[in-house]
């Protein structure tokens, strides 16, 4: 059973930055991806950030690129999101979710077959 742990949530002001940490145990990097979404009161939860295949590669929300970025660690069970520039419709809760791959190495995330708790973050004006 994989478990995800996010940290770092919290309030920062217009154009400050926060990193999220999302800790995964029971964890095979070899079999499932992660990412992050996002969820405000009345509208639904959405990717923003999520490694797509076996590869590695990251895709990105239009609404995030250029001011969200995501690093694992080399074993492949940490996944952090660098988020700058932030701005008040940012405020979310951000959850971490993982996926598992494909037969061809792929994700897909519909829906994402874990999630962690969540941790919230708010940007003020």
């Amino acid at each position: 059973q994989v478990q995800l742990v996010e940290s770092g949530g919290g309030s920062v002001q217009a154009g400050g930055s926060l990193r999220l940490s999302c800790a995964a145990s029971g964890y095979d990097p070899s079999r499932y991806c992660m990412g992050w979404f996002r969820q405000v009161p009345g509208k639904e939860r959405e990717g923003i950030a999520t490694i797509y295949d076996r590869d590695g590669t990251m895709v990105y929300h239009d609404i995030v690129k250029g001011r969200f970025t995501l690093s694992k660690d080399t074993a492949g069970n940490t996944l952090d999101l660098q988020m700058n520039s932030l701005k008040p419709e940012d405020t979310a809760m951000y959850y971490c979710a993982a996926d598992l791959m494909t037969p061809n190495g792929y994700c897909h995330y519909v829906p994402p077959r874990f999630w962690g708790q969540g941790t919230q973050v708010t940007v003020s004006s």
